[in-house]
């Protein structure tokens, strides 16, 4: 893929991890935000992680993270890379997302300023072909600002030092282009564990996460053996806020195991969502 090449992407995931009919999907996208609402008004945030099963399991922690932030114009969604294939730092530069009801748009220009700034960053479709992570994530982007525009990452196989250089260098990025800009992290926690041990590890991971310190986290995951999908995404993140001035601690905003949907507690993955107010 050439920088600057438009693509417009297809849904991968619609009829399994949301709905593909667009009445159904918009219906299920609000009954999540719901109980979210229920907190209180949303704040302005520098950057969020939320989940990214389907909707029946993790719904419920997305829609309720998701709630909490006021959704700007523009938005950089990042997710970890479930198939192995494209670039390690794999950005579309432009085009749209496809999802039942229409096209969500790719902000050309501040992927463009990504592809400058970020260190790796390569326009790339192939990461993101039947990669949900990010995908997922777009519906409720779309329902909270219906003129959202994105830019969509997909990132694997990065040190903690690639993952901070990433993060720092989206601050610098986001700053050229002005303006507010949301960074979503995307990432499941751990996986198909026995619903008390996976709340015990998730604890765990989540309290490094709260630190703010993206070296933490990191750390911590990778020493401790964590299963946790989206820790590279979530690593720069967290690099990203500290650079462009958080003034305060991530915060927890739900929990769930795929147990509390399911009834089945004998092998769960851990769902998590947390805001990085701005």
């Amino acid at each position: 893929m050439r920088r600057g090449e438009s693509w417009q992407r297809p849904p991968a995931v619609a009829g399994r991890f949301y709905p593909a009919d667009a009445k159904e999907l918009t219906r299920d996208v609000e009954k999540y935000l719901a109980a979210g609402r229920a907190g209180g008004e949303p704040v302005r945030a520098l950057a969020l992680m939320a989940p990214h099963a389907g909707y029946m399991y993790s719904g419920g922690v997305a829609g309720q993270v998701f709630a909490r932030v006021a959704v700007p114009e523009r938005v950089v969604v990042m997710g970890p890379n479930h198939t192995g294939r494209g670039e390690r730092v794999s950005v579309v530069p432009a085009g749209s997302y496809a999802l039942p009801g229409g096209p969500v748009p790719i902000d050309a220009e501040l992927a463009g300023a990504i592809l400058d700034e970020v260190p790796g960053a390569r326009p790339d479709a192939d990461a993101h072909r039947s990669e949900h992570s990010v995908e997922v994530e777009v519906p409720f982007l779309r329902a909270l600002r219906p003129t959202v525009r994105f830019v969509p990452m997909v990132l694997s196989g990065l040190s903690e030092k690639d993952c901070i250089a990433v993060g720092e260098a989206l601050a610098r990025a986001i700053a050229r282009v002005g303006g507010d800009v949301l960074v979503v992290a995307s990432s499941d926690m751990s996986h198909y564990l026995p619903d008390a041990e996976a709340r015990r590890v998730d604890k765990i991971a989540l309290d490094a996460l709260l630190t703010g310190e993206a070296a933490t986290l990191h750390r911590t995951v990778r020493e401790r053996d964590i299963s946790m999908c989206g820790v590279i995404p979530t690593t720069a993140m967290l690099a990203y806020a500290r650079a462009a001035g958080a003034p305060g601690q991530p915060e927890l905003i739900a929990y769930a195991t795929s147990g509390d949907a399911s009834g089945d507690r004998s092998r769960v993955v851990g769902y998590a969502g947390v805001v990085v107010a701005g």
